[in-house]
């Protein structure tokens, strides 16, 4: 149910799935902390569908994800945006990176970064600005690339605290841009975020590497970074990150959704009631809007799948 506009606060949050599969546990896990988070602000609560990487786009997911959604009770304020129709906006930002001389054409391969780096650096990949002065004669651009600097980037972070990298030194000049117009993720996420004006990003922790070099791109092109929280993974039975890519996870679409919600909410840390797991949908989110503590999220990660659903 979408609030009128006098019940609503300033409060803006969103949930941005990869349609490379149906939603598992752990991506679940993820939606509810940023609902509740939203809700519990009495904010808007959006979804943006991040298609942005065609091959990883399996046909069916998109709808196969919202109607998860939906069985949950995990309902969106407004129309769904798609990256796939957002082009246009990437690139009128990379042009105004170019304007400032913020991007160069990059002719490397991720097999001449290795050879490039000294054996024990090998592992990070860290791209150590070959093509920063233009490409040799011959040499055809393979990539965009933002120019990094000796900044060091740094941000509360709502679970976890104070989290600062220095981009340059740990990542290195950064891709923008791929042949044949595959605009990279850390340049649409900030678009995007910044076009649908998103107050606070709550996303899974595997992605805490990824807002420093975004907030670095918003910095550049004169975007206010909104507020991050990173919440815990969820491992699967075998101790690994759960994943739409592994066939093995159990999809959670025809899970009871009741007790599932209530151990996503074990994961995040909240205190159920007695009872709970009785109650119905409603009541359920009733219940969990009212009582959702982020101060009791725990600021570690991974969190332990917990129990078999």
């Amino acid at each position: 149910m979408i609030m009128s506009e006098q019940n609503v606060s300033p409060y803006r949050g969103r949930f941005a799935p990869t349609p490379s599969g149906p939603l598992h546990f752990g991506s679940l896990t993820t939606a509810i902390g940023s609902y509740l988070q939203a809700k519990s602000q009495n904010g808007q609560w959006q979804i943006r569908v991040d298609d942005l990487d065609p091959p990883r786009v399996v046909k069916g997911a998109s709808d196969t994800i919202l109607k998860c959604l939906e069985i949950y009770g995990l309902y969106w304020d407004g129309p769904v945006l798609y990256q796939s129709s957002r082009h246009d906006a990437y690139q009128a930002a990379l042009d105004e990176l170019n304007k400032i001389d913020m991007i160069y054409p990059c002719a490397c391969s991720r097999k001449d970064i290795k050879d490039s780096l000294a054996a024990d650096t090998r592992t990070s990949l860290i791209y150590p600005g070959t093509c920063r002065n233009g490409l040799k004669q011959g040499q055809q651009a393979e990539t965009w690339r933002v120019k990094t600097d000796n900044s060091i980037i740094e941000f509360e972070d709502l679970f976890l605290g104070t989290s600062s990298q220095h981009v340059q030194k740990e990542v290195g000049d950064f891709l923008v841009k791929r042949v044949g117009d595959y605009y990279a993720y850390h340049l649409a996420v900030v678009v995007d975020d910044a076009y649908q004006g998103y107050t606070e990003i709550i996303r899974g922790y595997d992605l805490l590497e990824s807002t420093h070099r975004q907030i670095f791109l918003q910095k550049l092109l004169n975007i206010t970074p909104p507020a991050y929280g990173h919440l815990p993974l969820v491992l699967n039975n075998q101790g690994k990150k759960m994943s739409k890519q592994n066939l093995n996870e159990k999809s959670i679409i025809d899970c009871d959704p009741v007790p599932t919600l209530c151990a996503a909410l074990q994961v995040l840390g909240q205190q159920l009631p007695d009872g709970i797991l009785e109650s119905d949908i409603d009541s359920f989110w009733e219940w969990a809007i009212t009582n959702w503590r982020a101060e009791d999220v725990p600021a570690s990660t991974p969190a332990v799948y917990p129990f078999d659903l």
